[in-house]
C-alpha cells in the first residue's frame, strides 16, 4: 500500500520539466490508440434550428459589452457531432488579444469529474472499492474528529468540541461530497474555519503550492463538519481523493490522468499547468468583478503545482472538454477508446444523496444540490425532476461548473454535450451560465 501522506511520490520530486510533460499528455499512448475528432456538422442536421443558435451569439455579445465577461468560447455538440463552435469578446482584454476557439482556461470545479473517473477506473480495476476507508489508503485520516455544538440551557452558552466520527470517511463520501470535509470560503461553521486555520489549510494558504505529503498530513488534522455520509456539503473531498487515487495508482494525479484519460481522449491541452509554448492561449479575467468591485485572482496555471489538486487545479480548452464528456454519453468510450464500463458511468451519473440534507453553496444559481429539481453523483450534479428548476432540461442530465466561470452539461435524453468557457468567477459567474442554458435548450427543433 502506498501511502502519500508519508512517502512523496517518485513524480513530485522528478525534474520540473519532466513533471510538466507528464501533466500536459507529452507520454500519452500513440495515436493509433487514441480517440479521434468528433466531426462538425449545420446545426439542421442533428435537429437544432441555426436561425435559434444565432441567439447564443446576441446573447453572450451582450455580456461581453457590458462588462460582465471579458470573452468566453461555446461548443454545442449533438448526436455525436459539433453543430456549434463559437468565441466571443477578449482573450486578454488588457491586452486586448481577441478570443480564440482554441483558448485555455482554468478550469477550477470542473477538474472533479476527471478524479471521479479516475477513481472508477481503479474500481473497476478491483485495486479500490468505494466503501473503502479514506484511511486504508491515506492512514493519517484514520481518527478523524466531528465539530459538534452544544447549547447551555441554563447560560444560553454555545460551544463546540471535537467528538470521534461516528464511522470512517469512506471514498464514495469524498466522491459524493458526504465526508465532512468542506471549503472554508463556504462554510458557515465557524469552528471548522478555525480548524481549518490551524490544520495549516486556511485561506491564506496556496494548497497547490504543498507537496502531496503536506496536503494530506494537514487535512487529517481538520475538524469534520459534519458526520460522515449524512449531509451533503461541497469542499475539498476531491483534493483528498486525488491523494487518494495516487495511493492507490502509485503515480502522481497529473500522470495518472494524462496517461488514463487525457492521453486516449486526445485532450492534448488539458493538465494541471501551460507549459510556456502554450501561454499565449490562456484566457485571462477582467481585474476587478464588475458586481462586487473586488480585485480578481486566479490560480497560476504558468507553473507546475506542488500537488496536482483533484478539486480545483486543472486548465483544458472547449473541445478537449468536449471529448471527456462526449464519453461519458457515450457510456465510458470514445470512438474505439475504451475508459469506463456503461455500468460505472450510470453509476457515475445516477443521484447518491437521497433524501440527505444539503447546504447549499451557490444562491446566485439556478441549478445543483440543494436547488428543487436536483440531486448529485459522483462529481457531478443531477436533475431528477423536469420541472421544479426554473431553466429547461431532461431527467438524468447532468452537469456541474468551475469558479472560474465555467460551465458544462451532458443531457442524454437530448444527446447533447454543451461546454462554456469563460474566465469571470464571482458574483458575475451565474447570470451568462443561466443564459446560455435557456437559448441553447431552446434550439432544439426536432
Amino acid at each position: 500500500m502506498h501511502d502519500p501522506g508519508s512517502h512523496p511520490l517518485p513524480s513530485t520530486f522528478a525534474g520540473r520539466a519532466l513533471v510538466a510533460a507528464l501533466l500536459l499528455g507529452a507520454f500519452a499512448p500513440p495515436l493509433h490508440a487514441r480517440a479521434q475528432s468528433l466531426p462538425s456538422t449545420a446545426p439542421e442536421r442533428v435537429g437544432l434550428s441555426a436561425e435559434r443558435m444565432a441567439r447564443i451569439g446576441r446573447a453572450l455579445d451582450a455580456e461581453v459589452a457590458k462588462g460582465a465577461i471579458p470573452g468566453a468560447v461555446v461548443l454545442v455538440a449533438r448526436k455525436g457531432k459539433v453543430a456549434y463552435l463559437e468565441g466571443f469578446g477578449l482573450l486578454d482584454k488588457a491586452k486586448g488579444v481577441p478570443m480564440r476557439k482554441d483558448a485555455i482556461f482554468r478550469i477550477y470545479s470542473m477538474t472533479k469529474p476527471f478524479v471521479s473517473v479516475a477513481a472508477l477506473m481503479l474500481a473497476e480495476e478491483g485495486t479500490i472499492q468505494l466503501t473503502d476507508p479514506v484511511s486504508k489508503w491515506l492512514p493519517a485520516f484514520k481518527s478523524m474528529q466531528v465539530a459538534v455544538t452544544k447549547v447551555d440551557p441554563l447560560s444560553g452558552r454555545v460551544t463546540t468540541s471535537g467528538v470521534p466520527a461516528e464511522r470512517a470517511m469512506t471514498i464514495h463520501d469524498l466522491l459524493r461530497h458526504t465526508s465532512g470535509l468542506v471549503y472554508y470560503g463556504f462554510t458557515s461553521n465557524d469552528a471548522v474555519k478555525e480548524s481549518y486555520v490551524k490544520a495549516g489549510v486556511g485561506p491564506e494558504v496556496d494548497l497547490g503550492s504543498l507537496t502531496p505529503a503536506e496536503f494530506t498530513e494537514r487535512m487529517s488534522k481538520v475538524l469534520l463538519a459534519h458526520q460522515p455520509g449524512t449531509v451533503w456539503e461541497y469542499g475539498l473531498s476531491h483534493d483528498v481523493l486525488g491523494r487518494v487515487v495516487e495511493a492507490a495508482s502509485g503515480k502522481r494525479l497529473g500522470e495518472f490522468l494524462s496517461e488514463r484519460v487525457f492521453g486516449p481522449l486526445a485532450m492534448a491541452d488539458t493538465g494541471f499547468s501551460v507549459p510556456e509554448g502554450k501561454t499565449g492561449r490562456l484566457a485571462q479575467p477582467l481585474p476587478a468583478d464588475p458586481v462586487s468591485g473586488r480585485p480578481i485572482e486566479m490560480l497560476d496555471v504558468l507553473r507546475v503545482p506542488g500537488n496536482d489538486m483533484g478539486g480545483v487545479g486543472a486548465v483544458s480548452t472547449a473541445a478537449d472538454y468536449l471529448r471527456f464528456c462526449q464519453m461519458l454519453l457515450e457510456g465510458g468510450r470514445l470512438g474505439s477508446v475504451r475508459l469506463l464500463s456503461r455500468t460505472s458511468v450510470a453509476l457515475l451519473t445516477s443521484d447518491h444523496l437521497g433524501s440527505r440534507p444539503t447546504v447549499p453553496f451557490t444562491p446566485g444559481d439556478v441549478i445543483g444540490p440543494g436547488i428543487l429539481g436536483y440531486g448529485y453523483g459522483l462529481g457531478v450534479g443531477v436533475r431528477l425532476t423536469p420541472g421544479m428548476a426554473s431553466v429547461p432540461g431532461s431527467v438524468g442530465e447532468y452537469f456541474w461548473t468551475g469558479y472560474g466561470g465555467t460551465f458544462f452539461w451532458v443531457d442524454p435524453a437530448e444527446q447533447l454535450v454543451v461546454v462554456y468557457m469563460a474566465q469571470a468567477p464571482g458574483r458575475a459567474a451565474p447570470q451568462p451560465r443561466r443564459l446560455l442554458k435557456q437559448v441553447v435548450t431552446q434550439a432544439i427543433a426536432d
